[in-house]
């Protein structure tokens, strides 16, 4: 197995646990579905032993309440729709098909103007993680893309 085989199966696992998380949420507002959901938030953060009454715990109560049936049904179809996204990239990349691996690298690439905006603002280790990992696999996936390419002309201009 190639060096390149190996990250695109890394990147295929990356994509496959993210796709399961998504699937996960899904799972779980589609079990929230037609329940008090401020009921819902409150027990939360009273297992959390957390004051209901501070800042961030209101504010997660408070928007917890306010989400209509109809809201969590379209989160959870979107959480759905990618996890099914998700894991046709990891199974792609997996197999090696060259269309996901240019899904992989556009894909990525559109998160990072909003990741550096989320590290701007709201500097947080999970953000940066985020960030880095992000960035990783946008620059591995150009790279291995532009060693196709590569590979290619010389290939045409051995033989063609």
């Amino acid at each position: 197995m190639t060096s390149s085989e190996n990250g695109l199966k890394a990147i295929a696992v990356l994509e496959a646990f993210k796709g399961l998380l998504a699937l996960m949420v899904a799972v779980g507002i589609h079990m929230l579905a037609g329940r008090n959901l401020q009921q819902v938030a409150e027990s939360i953060v009273s297992h959390a032993h957390l004051n209901p009454a501070s800042h961030l715990p209101s504010i997660f109560i408070h928007a917890l309440s306010n989400v209509s049936a109809s809201n969590m049904s379209l989160i959870a179809i979107c959480a759905l729709a990618y996890t099914v996204i998700r894991l046709i990239e990891a199974y792609g990349l997996w197999k090696g098909l060259v269309w996901t691996e240019w899904f992989a690298l556009v894909s990525g690439a559109i998160y990072i103007p909003f990741e550096v905006y989320e590290i701007l603002f709201h500097t947080s280790i999970v953000g940066v993680g985020v960030f880095v990992i992000n960035v990783i696999v946008v620059w591995y996936m150009a790279n291995l893309l532009l060693r196709q390419r590569r590979n290619r002309s010389a290939q045409e201009d051995l033989y063609g």
